[in-house]
């Protein structure tokens, strides 16, 4: 079992750097308290392992990956919108607005890092490993290794929305959500 911890953690916490869910939680980190990220961060990749390990493969034979991530796509490109054209009034409101932690918050955080992880990846890898060795094995460690990605991208994000302006922080998170939108439609539509 600790062999199937191990190389989950080190193949899910690689395949996460730099990749959307990571980017996710760095954008957010502009918008929510380090503390309510951090737990979304952790929740969504047990949740997220855990479907991969357990039901992956029934999940992966009904919805064909294209869809899963063409909705995906259409979700980062709604954020994205929604983060640009939500800056009208900036200033105090906006900052009262980064340290909402309200439940509703929190759950749709978890919601997006889900989403951004179905048919990626690391739920392909998280089904090969768990067929190979341990299910819990491989579920303590990918699900270590996401959370650790994700809380990275949230440090430096909370490190780097604290230098910049409001609308610069509006301006660069909501286009970090069009481009992974993007990306992931192109993906669904040559993929």
């Amino acid at each position: 079992m600790l062999d199937a911890i191990g190389v989950a953690f080190a193949t899910v916490f690689l395949a996460e750097l730099g990749d959307k869910s990571q980017l996710l939680a760095l954008s957010l980190s502009a918008r929510y308290r380090r503390s309510v990220l951090l737990l979304a961060v952790l929740t969504a990749s047990a949740v997220t392992m855990a479907v991969s390990v357990t039901v992956g493969n029934l999940v992966g034979q009904l919805l064909p990956t294209r869809a899963i991530t063409a909705a995906a796509a259409i979700l980062f490109v709604a954020f994205g919108v929604l983060t640009l054209r939500g800056g009208e009034e900036e200033g105090a409101e906006g900052e009262e607005e980064a340290g909402d932690a309200s439940s509703s918050g929190f759950v749709g955080i978890v919601a997006a890092l889900s989403l951004a992880e179905f048919g990626d990846k690391t739920m392909v890898a998280t089904f090969a490993l768990a067929a190979a060795s341990s299910a819990v094995g491989t579920w303590i460690g990918a699900t270590a290794g996401m959370a650790l990605a994700g809380a990275i991208g949230v440090v430096i994000g909370g490190a780097l929305w604290t230098r910049l302006s409001p609308r610069t922080v509006r301006l660069v998170s909501g286009g970090l959500f069009l481009v992974v939108g993007v990306v992931l439609l192109v993906d669904a539509l040559t993929g």
